[in-house]
């Protein structure tokens, strides 16, 4: 048993009191010896001082709130550890590229990623799930957890405004640091979500390497096409003369080179976006061990309630005591 207040226990000793108070005939006669002697009436007074002490004693554990402590247990299910990288730039605040041809028109793909992503969460019972968005930066939105409602708010609040910029590097690198303290399920992934790329430093793409290797974790990459963007599997783009590859480009074929299993896609409307994220569903269903949190159950209403029947009781046999009578 542990309680939620315990200073509120060294209180406990005032239940006591009603113990060390006088009977009410001591105080209204100058000489109790001229009271016959009613054996009855001391078995009385003994137990409303015991009801006394009763009540007070569960009304200070009430205020201790008592309550037994949180368990965990082990269990086995399907699912996985999850971190949600979603891209928060300016252009995720506009249409996909095929939204005139296919999917809800004039949805931005901020808004589709939220609402899709949201039913993702909704389908997967037993993911710890975490977030982080980046734009110019990296911002630690949610660690890693089971609470869906947590989650779900999370995400819905990332189809808001948003800011210029498109740095993954520090989305990722902040991503796997999400991992770093909580024990390996045995499955791992990251999902990052974006319509671009920016040039990602060589020793950013290092550490990143590293710490995905080092905690086995996979990554799925969702590229949500801009209006006439390039297409990250086409192999037959070459770049002009003389020029770096685009940085969506560069990205994809630093991707491809992780030890760690990685998959890409590519999204021009809701439908396909839609489509990606079930496939990662379906990837990322592999059995797992997982705690279950099963609360501790509270007492103090329990408390309260003894203390009320306590008082009723003395109410009752107070109201039953025969009132002292004046001669005429």
């Amino acid at each position: 048993m542990i309680f939620a207040n315990p200073l509120v226990l060294w209180l406990l000793p005032l239940a006591l009191l009603p113990l060390l108070l006088e009977r009410t005939h001591s105080r209204s006669y100058s000489w109790v010896a001229m009271l016959p002697n009613d054996p009855l009436s001391n078995i009385v007074a003994l137990f409303l001082k015991l009801l006394a002490v009763i009540a007070l004693l569960f009304i200070v554990l009430g205020l201790a709130g008592p309550q037994t402590p949180e368990q965990k247990i082990e269990k086995i299910g399907v699912g996985a550890q999850i971190a949600l990288v979603l891209d928060r730039s300016a252009s995720m605040d506009d249409a996909f590229s095929g939204a005139g041809q296919s999917g809800k028109v004039g949805e931005t793909k901020s808004a589709a990623a939220s609402r899709l992503i949201s039913d993702f969460i909704n389908r997967r019972e037993n993911d710890m799930i975490g977030l982080i968005t980046f734009s110019n930066s990296a911002m630690h939105v949610l660690p890693l957890t089971d609470n869906r409602e947590a989650v779900l708010a999370a995400v819905r609040a990332t189809a808001g405004a948003a800011l210029f910029q498109t740095n993954i590097g520090s989305g990722l690198s902040s991503s796997t640091g999400l991992f770093e303290k909580v024990p390996n399920s045995g499955s791992r992934a990251i999902i990052l979500v974006s319509d671009g790329a920016g040039r990602v430093s060589a020793d950013v793409q290092q550490r990143v390497r590293d710490w995905l290797d080092r905690l086995e974790i996979s990554l799925y990459w969702i590229v949500l096409k801009q209006p006439g963007g390039l297409s990250i599997f086409d192999e037959n783009y070459k770049p002009p003369e003389d020029e770096a590859l685009p940085p969506v480009i560069e990205l994809h074929e630093y991707f491809k080179t992780l030890k760690t299993p990685f998959s890409a896609y590519e999204a021009d409307d809701p439908t396909s976006l839609e489509r990606a994220i079930n496939d990662i569903n379906q990837k990322e269903k592999k059995p797992i061990s997982y705690l279950e949190k099963i609360p501790g159950k509270n007492y103090t209403r329990h408390c309260f309630i003894l203390a009320a029947l306590m008082i009723g009781l003395l109410l009752g046999v107070k109201y039953l005591e025969v009132r002292t009578w004046h001669s005429a």
